[in-house]
């Protein structure tokens, strides 16, 4: 992704916290810029510190020291006045949408409009043009009882949305939703994204959420941003352990395959006792299909070809082209009719 200005950019942050049983250092020297207009991921096993940093983010919680820096202006040093005009410019969604029950849809919705001194007529109005980009105009008399996991958060979204914000930040945002619901709410945040030009933040400890839906993403162990870089890049080369773990935590079975892209890979004398493709699969953490082979031992080299079946995913597909190019392994892709 081409960077523009930033939007947001954490300098030298440290977050501690005074506990009974000593000091305990939830974020050290943390370094980000993020880009106006972009979807940045912030990854972490539980306990990294990335909750604590999306809440320094918008000033929720104090930082001990260092500079959180919004549009080019230090929030630090702001009047509580203007602190808080640019807390509605960052809207913010959770894991469990803290939806007020004893209010409809469209009541929530108006809710921080309220706050902010609307008056009914023109929040109800923007209610209900947000009811419609989140796809739920039928729902607006609806109580949060009568709505479903995925329908509360498109209603925390759309309430996130009322103030016009420049920033999306979310914090596990699809955690409590299933895998089908997980990926609508992530189409929404992309249109989102797109069609309103807001920069989303997302938090989450799911890789396949920061390969969804993110540009780049930030990588956090034990209180330390440890990688950060396009998340293409990190998908095919991750060089930490965290990164490595989180990647290929997920991938260690198969029940079905799909893919419509494929590979032929030349052997051209190497020794027949090398295991290319059990190598390639474990380092690669994803599977291929074998489609066809043809191949030949001489004198304890391996002549020949092999067809093989290449993941759906694109960043799959890269990381197997990666580790062949890497191994200076002759492959080419190839259409249906050479099968």
């Amino acid at each position: 992704m081409n960077q523009t200005a930033p939007i947001i950019e954490l300098k030298d942050l440290r977050k501690t916290f005074i506990t009974k049983d000593g000091v305990v250092e939830a974020l050290n020297d943390i370094n980000v810029s993020i880009a106006k207009g972009e979807i940045f991921g912030i990854i972490g096993l539980s306990g990294a510190g990335k909750s604590t940093l999306v809440r320094c983010i918008n000033l929720l919680e104090q930082p001990t020291s260092g500079s959180v820096i919004f549009n080019g202006l230090n929030l630090e040093t702001m009047p509580n006045s203007d602190l808080l005009k640019v807390r509605q410019s960052m809207g913010m969604i959770f894991q469990q949408f803290n939806l007020l029950m004893q209010r409809n849809t469209i009541e929530n919705i108006c809710f921080p409009m309220e706050i902010a001194g609307m008056s009914k007529k023109q929040s109800r109005k923007r209610a209900f043009e947000l009811l419609d980009i989140v796809g739920l105009s039928d729902k607006a008399k609806a109580y949060p009882a009568q709505l479903s996991g995925g329908q509360k958060q498109r209603v925390a979204i759309a309430r996130a949305l009322a103030t016009n914000p420049e920033v999306l930040l979310c914090d596990e945002a699809t955690s409590a939703l299933d895998p089908t619901t997980t990926k609508s709410i992530l189409g929404l945040l992309k249109k989102i994204n797109k069609e309103l030009g807001i920069t989303v933040i997302i938090i989450t400890h799911e890789m396949n959420v920061i390969e969804e839906i993110c540009h780049r993403v930030a990588i956090m162990d034990q209180s330390r941003i440890v990688e950060m870089g396009d998340v293409e890049e990190i998908f095919i080369k991750p060089k930490s352990k965290i990164s490595r773990q989180l990647i290929f935590s997920d991938e260690t079975h198969i029940d079905t395959f799909v893919g419509e892209h494929k590979c032929r890979i030349i052997f051209d004398g190497r020794t027949s006792f090398e295991p290319i493709i059990s190598n390639m699969i474990l380092e690669c953490k994803t599977g291929v299909n074998i489609l066809f082979a043809d191949t030949k031992d001489i004198d304890g080299k391996a002549f020949g070809q092999m067809i093989i079946q290449l993941p759906d995913q694109e960043r799959n597909r890269n990381r197997i082209f990666s580790y062949l190019d890497s191994n200076n392994i002759p492959y080419e892709e190839v259409d249906d009719h050479v099968i």
